[in-house]
């Protein structure tokens, strides 16, 4: 009776449905709101698209919109972040069960082409993200999500050779080819015929990278040649 009687008198600590029930329907309301905007965003662009259709669309106040974001361009950023997120995870699941160097490299670059002639990616990353965001801001949010898997990539043919790479020459690799896939995204991206562009794209970068490979086959080449001689070293050919 006494243990009874004293628990009786020890307070129950209260769970807090109320703040669970905050942060779930500012999560929702959030994704709501980034939902509709890339909607607008890739159908209609940056400049055409209102606050006032976003927030009807989300079916939210404005001042909900105001509270998550500070305004449209911060809005468009959450977009962008989304889209590049979900389109690096698709070429890293190119990438994932591949273990064959060269194999990899163009399953990867083919992902990579199929992503960037989606009608969402050209409008919202190609078009509009450079435009809102900002020419350096651009380039941080695509570095994050896209270089490495260009890392990966170039890590995995440059080891199939037999010269050793430190990593910061693997990096000036990775460098110039994240710039060269950049540029040739964006032109595939504003191509009147994205298809066609892609064909050209991988047909370029698969020969180059045919030549790479019969390089390590035959044990020709080495990158640190010509940082080492201050000539570049090209392979014998019988004539």
């Amino acid at each position: 009776m006494a243990k009874a009687s004293v628990s009786k008198l020890v307070p129950k600590v209260p769970g807090v449905p109320g703040a669970s029930r905050r942060a779930a329907y500012s999560a929702s309301t959030k994704r709501a709101l980034v939902d509709v905007a890339e909607k607008l965003f890739a159908e209609k662009g940056y400049a055409a698209t209102s606050l006032d259709a976003v927030v009807a669309g989300a079916r939210v106040t404005k001042g909900a919109l105001y509270h998550h974001y500070s305004g449209k361009q911060a809005l468009f950023e959450a977009v962008f972040e989304r889209v590049e997120q979900e389109s690096s995870k698709r070429i890293q699941k190119a990438l994932r069960n591949e273990k064959d160097p060269w194999r990899k490299a163009l399953q990867g670059l083919r992902s990579f082409l199929e992503v960037v002639q989606e009608s969402r990616y050209r409008r919202i990353v190609i078009q509009d993200g450079p435009a809102v965001l900002g020419y350096e801001r651009f380039r941080e949010q695509e570095e994050r999500s896209t270089y490495a898997n260009i890392v990966e990539i170039v890590r995995a043919t440059l080891a199939a050779g037999s010269w050793e790479l430190d990593e910061p020459m693997l990096q000036t690799f990775s460098r110039i080819f994240f710039g060269a896939m950049s540029s040739a995204g964006e032109s595939v991206a504003t191509s009147d015929d994205p298809e066609a562009a892609a064909l050209r794209v991988e047909g370029a970068i698969g020969f180059l990278l045919a030549g790479v490979q019969s390089l390590v086959e035959q044990g020709h080449g080495n990158p640190n040649a010509f940082t080492d001689t201050g000539e570049i070293a090209l392979p014998d050919v019988e004539a």
